[in-house]
């Protein structure tokens, strides 16, 4: 397993040149954010093993993912909108927590059923999250039916995950896994860990009583679309394999600021991914002995995954509808005239020419 600390991450990996670049792009970012305010928090409804549920997401405003402070990966913005200057107190982290709870009683009639928690990097990593306040919101969640908290696999670890089991509550680790593929995560995503890690952290998990929920990367940056869905597809599959993984979501990239992503963007050498790509992935997995599900961020516009426009908030319907049911036909009733250029697309383009459509 990997150390934790951004000096052990890059010695011999050869992800210096990447996370060079990607240390100059996020240095022109110059906002701030109030640490008592969460970053985000939302009301949706999660497929999990145990059905449909109401679910409260919350992402903590942390001091940031230690990986992207060290360059991190090409794709994620999500540390510009962290707090700078490390660690935010735990007062300040409880107080985000009583306003997403106070989001929650003023949108909903009562408690969901599922919490999600993230941060920017990981909820287990203590730099980010100290031991107190996990503990402290482990106390504060106890009376929910499950709650899930994502980390990198180094912070993974028995004792961590069972604050949370050793309560009574179904608890699953979601692991920004990114792809099966050890070479597209090292030199597309310019992520440290390896598959085998992904393995480890899972049987962590397990040995605490907990879950597993692998979130996978739609087209990262250098792959054609067809090399994308292929990684997909094998990927879901690998995941499925994995004791102890029940769940796999699978984000589509969408372009974030301050990103190496959104530097290829503008200079016309990324799209995102088609919309027809993520259906084509869900239809072809769903019969693995897995959930698998997208929530498109950013669906239907010109930086997040979209079709030609006409048929896109049309295609986003159908991907949340076989979320709750995992039925494949619910894209029957999704076609469009553009369907023939992503086929076109899959079958011309190449990823030393790509995008061949914007």
């Amino acid at each position: 397993m990997s150390k934790p600390s951004p000096e052990v991450y890059e010695e011999g990996r050869g992800m210096d040149a990447h996370n060079r670049v990607m240390r100059e792009v996020r240095a022109r970012n110059n906002e701030s954010h109030d640490p008592r305010e969460p970053t985000r928090v939302w009301l949706d409804e999660d497929n999990t093993p145990d059905g449909v549920y109401d679910s409260l997401t919350i992402i903590l405003n942390t001091g940031g993912c230690r990986w992207a402070r060290a360059g991190g990966c090409t794709m994620c913005g999500y540390v510009a909108e962290s707090v700078e200057g490390g660690t935010v107190p735990h007062e300040d982290l409880m107080q985000q927590v009583e306003h997403c709870l106070d989001h929650e009683a003023k949108h909903a009639e009562e408690p969901a059923g599922q919490v999600k928690i993230y941060t920017s990097g990981s909820f287990l990593d203590e730099r980010e999250v100290p031991a107190e306040t996990r503990q402290a919101i482990a106390e504060a969640f106890a009376d929910r039916d499950r709650i899930v908290v994502e980390s990198l696999p180094d912070f993974v670890t028995r004792d961590r995950v069972a604050e949370f089991t050793d309560r009574g509550v179904e608890t699953d680790v979601a692991v920004g896994l990114e792809t099966a593929t050890d070479r597209v995560r090292h030199d597309c995503i310019n992520k440290y860990f390896d598959f085998a890690d992904f393995e480890d952290a899972a049987a962590e998990a397990r040995r605490a009583g907990a879950g597993v929920k692998a979130y996978l990367l739609l087209k990262p940056p250098f792959l054609s679309e067809r090399q994308a869905v292929a990684d997909m597809k094998q990927s879901v599959r690998r995941c499925g394999a994995v004791t102890g993984v029940h769940t796999v979501s699978m984000n589509p990239t969408n372009v974030q600021q301050y990103t190496m992503v959104e530097d290829l963007y503008h200079a016309g050498g990324y799209r995102p991914p088609w919309l027809w790509s993520v259906a084509e992935v869900l239809e072809s997995t769903a019969d693995e002995d897995v959930i698998v599900v997208s929530d498109p961020v950013g669906a239907g516009s010109d930086r997040g995954p979209h079709n030609c426009g006409e048929c896109d908030e049309r295609v986003q319907r159908a991907i949340k509808d076989f979320d709750l049911r995992q039925d494949p036909s619910v894209f029957e009733q999704a076609s469009c005239a553009c369907e023939a250029t992503w086929e076109a697309v899959l079958e011309r383009e190449r990823s030393y020419s790509m995008p061949l459509v914007r």
